[in-house]
């Protein structure tokens, strides 16, 4: 069996993709200059990260699956021995949360909080998705992607161009409709929505699973559309170079944008076409396979998970103050946050997927 060839390049993307989500989270966007839109439309990252989930599964056990060797318990056991343990540090690191938690919800929502998040279920719930650790909304409904996997990639896909395109069109409006539909019902009684808009149906839309199966799904059918181009084809730096730009066009209107469709629906395409350029041999690929942009991106989904809770953790304990060291900042902390994620990737989350895997054999 032939050996997947590693792309280090969209390694490297997740690197970018997970720092625009920090600085999204805790910047200025102004302090970026050219890329200010970027970073102001940074959650737009979380759905590329779940787009690139669907592609990167397909990517590497499509082919094991249609030779019917993909086993479900086997793929759950490797999915759950790399995350869970990072997953439920961020929990622990973050339990000083659960003060504020209990100050802001009622009794019921605290305890169904407490309950469904370390069980990776409080995503299904609109008013309960970013309970304890914001960012943890989106290992909910990965965990969910996780599971329907090893079924969904048995479905059969087309092996021709343009039936392939189709599905893919099918899957990018399909993606759309539930914005389409919540924008013309404007079931929280909002006129005008944005990024700050509240509600229990856009936090629906936004946090619980169901809306994002269609990117996933397009992910899966991305990895046919990929194995049909060489790696070295020169249509690939213009597909990058086309993704990139439309990407940046978008974000760069971002507030002129429909907002619900800022989420997945909008970007399918441009996330597809940044993807498929990285995947190859050309300038751009080369740019972000850079070593140290591929280490760190490595350490992506660490960053992405500890990254809101320890961000608060080092500002209201005031260390850098205390350390004199505030002037430094936030550079400082967005420093300390890299640095901390590499070291639980090395000390926690490689030791322990190792460790889960020799304990529960296949």
């Amino acid at each position: 069996m032939k050996k997947k060839e590693i792309l280090p390049a969209l390694t490297g993307l997740r690197c970018f993709a997970a720092l625009n989500i920090v600085f999204f989270h805790f910047s200025n966007p102004k302090w970026f200059g050219p890329l200010a839109p970027v970073v102001d439309n940074g959650y737009t990252s979380v759905s590329f990260f779940l787009l690139m989930s669907g592609y990167i599964l397909a990517y590497n056990y499509s082919d094991r699956a249609q030779r019917g060797q993909l086993k479900s318990r086997n793929f759950w056991i490797a999915r759950f021995s790399r995350l869970y343990p990072v997953y439920l540090l961020a929990l622990l690191l973050s339990i000083g949360m659960l003060i504020d938690e209990w100050h802001v919800r009622s009794h019921a929502q605290f305890i169904w909080g407490v309950v469904l998040t370390p069980l990776l279920l409080q995503g299904w719930h609109p008013w309960l998705s970013t309970f304890w650790n914001t960012p943890a909304w989106t290992m909910c409904t990965e965990a969910f992607f996780y599971l329907i996997f090893p079924f969904v990639i048995l479905w059969k896909r087309p092996k021709r161009l343009l039936p392939l395109l189709a599905v893919m069109g099918g899957l990018w409006a399909l993606g759309m409709v539930l914005p389409s539909l919540y924008m013309w019902l404007h079931p929280d009684g909002v006129a005008h929505i944005n990024r700050y808009t509240d509600g229990f149906w856009i936090r629906a839309l936004k946090f619980t699973p169901p809306p994002h199966i269609p990117s996933f799904l397009f992910g899966i059918a991305l990895a046919d559309l990929d194995s049909m181009i060489p790696r070295a084809a020169r249509k690939r730096l213009l597909f990058g170079l086309l993704g990139v730009a439309g990407i940046y066009a978008i974000l760069y209107y971002g507030d002129s944008m429909p907002f619900p469709m800022m989420h997945d629906g909008l970007l399918m395409p441009l996330f597809a076409l940044a993807i498929l350029g990285l995947a190859g041999h050309n300038p751009i690929s080369r740019f972000f396979g850079f070593y140290p942009f591929a280490k760190v991106g490595q350490a992506s989904y660490c960053l992405y998970i500890i990254h809101f809770n320890l961000w608060n953790i080092i500002h209201e304990s005031h260390i850098l103050n205390r350390l004199h060291l505030a002037k430094y900042d936030p550079w400082l902390s967005y420093l300390l946050l890299i640095s901390t994620a590499v070291l639980v990737m090395i000390t926690v989350e490689r030791p322990c997927q190792r460790y889960i895997r020799k304990l529960i054999k296949p």
